[in-house]
């Protein structure tokens, strides 16, 4: 017997589709999760932005390139972004929770 087949989808992903229900979720969680939210969304935006940036860089040497320092270099664009978003960004992030506190006004 498949056991998905007897639990509601809401169960089996830990969350509702309906939009009110969701957002009264987020007005419980308050300006905190939404900042944290905002700050994460900036983190993964600027991350991406480094991706690019250093995508164009080679990676040859006698201590460079391979699968390894692309893994790496990914990683490492993964953790500037959420240091720069930490210590202020660019601010997107003030926009993005500008934005998810004016969707939990109207909701």
């Amino acid at each position: 017997m498949d056991i998905t087949a007897a639990l509601p989808l809401d169960t089996l992903i830990g969350a509702t589709t309906d939009p009110h229900a969701q957002a009264a979720r987020l007005r419980q969680a308050g300006p905190d999760k939404a900042r944290e939210a905002a700050e994460s969304f900036e983190g993964f935006f600027i991350s991406m932005f480094l991706e690019s940036m250093f995508s164009g860089i080679k990676t040859d040497g006698p201590f460079g390139g391979g699968q390894a320092e692309t893994v790496f270099r990914s990683l490492m664009n993964q953790e500037y972004g959420q240091m720069i978003a930490r210590s202020g960004g660019i601010g997107v992030a003030d926009a993005v929770q500008r934005e998810i506190l004016k969707l939990q006004e109207v909701s």
